[in-house]
């Protein structure tokens, strides 16, 4: 028979205490158990065991600058912090095609963490409990791409992602067309949630096995893919879920989806109290 200890910490952040479940030796739930976490209680870089950091502009004509000095862990949160800066370009190339040399300045930096080649798995529960800043512009997400392919070849899977007053939970895979995706998506308004629910932390859920993936927000279910509609269309006949995926955390501003951040007031905050993963035994 499994057992499990957990303890609960107490922590102040901002106005308001955190109840912080920490695993002291195993954790159970149901029929799954834990065969990864990161509770980020200590102070500092986050731990490079586990994570990994993008750097400059990555995707989606997003308007930061990824850097590793914008996520930072502190009171057992992990703190992923957007600013406004003004800043000359690194890699600025007036003569260049590409929009991520063509823009002189960078005015906003974040940061987005992965653990690509350092933890990936194939099926379980990938649990987050985080708070979300939802003011215009900012783009934060939870989400996990497969190791093997091209994007969106790998799959992709956006157990939380939110932008434009719309939190959605999507899954992705390949076409026959390169870089284009077909989407699986589900979406709520911000204003179907209760009043004051971007104040508090909530938990994010996915539930994947070989049949099914299942996208939930505080147990309540967002969207549910099977398997069998997954594969990829691009004539290979690959399905992209049935290969282990690694994890992003990622505070994004602008870009394609994002929104008009002009107005909004930085520094911004996407506060992550952990990243947990279950599989079942």
């Amino acid at each position: 028979m499994l057992k499990y200890f957990i303890c609960f910490v107490t922590l102040f952040t901002g106005n308001e205490y955190i109840a912080k479940t920490q695993v002291t030796q195993a954790d159970t739930i149901g029929n799954y158990r834990l065969v990864w976490a990161d509770e980020f209680n200590y102070e500092g870089t986050p731990d490079t065991a586990n994570w990994k950091f993008e750097t400059g502009f990555v995707r989606n004509h997003e308007d930061q600058w990824y850097q590793h000095n914008n996520a930072y862990c502190h009171h057992g949160l992990l703190i992923i912090q957007a600013k406004k800066e003004h800043l000359p370009n690194p890699i600025y190339d007036s003569s260049g095609n590409n929009w991520k040399t063509r823009r002189r300045f960078i005015n906003y930096t974040s940061a987005s963490l992965n653990t690509r080649r350092l933890r990936n798995w194939q099926y379980g529960r990938f649990v987050m409990r985080a708070r979300i800043d939802v003011k215009a512009g900012l783009w934060p997400a939870f989400w996990t791409m497969g190791i093997d392919k091209p994007w969106p070849s790998n799959g992709e899977i956006d157990i939380m992602e939110y932008y434009n007053h719309k939190l959605l939970a999507n899954i992705a895979c390949g076409t026959e067309k390169a870089n284009n995706a077909k989407w699986y998506s589900t979406t709520k308004q911000l204003n179907t949630f209760d009043i004051g629910w971007s104040k508090k932390f909530h938990t994010w859920r996915m539930d994947w096995d070989d049949k099914a993936i299942s996208l939930f927000v505080d147990d309540l279910l967002l969207n549910r893919v099977e398997l069998k509609d997954l594969v990829n269309r691009d004539g290979n006949t690959v399905n992209p879920f049935m290969q282990p995926h690694y994890i992003l955390l990622n505070l994004a501003i602008g870009g394609d989806n994002g929104g008009d951040p002009s107005q909004t007031k930085f520094p911004c905050r996407f506060e992550i109290d952990y990243v947990r993963v279950y599989q079942k035994y």
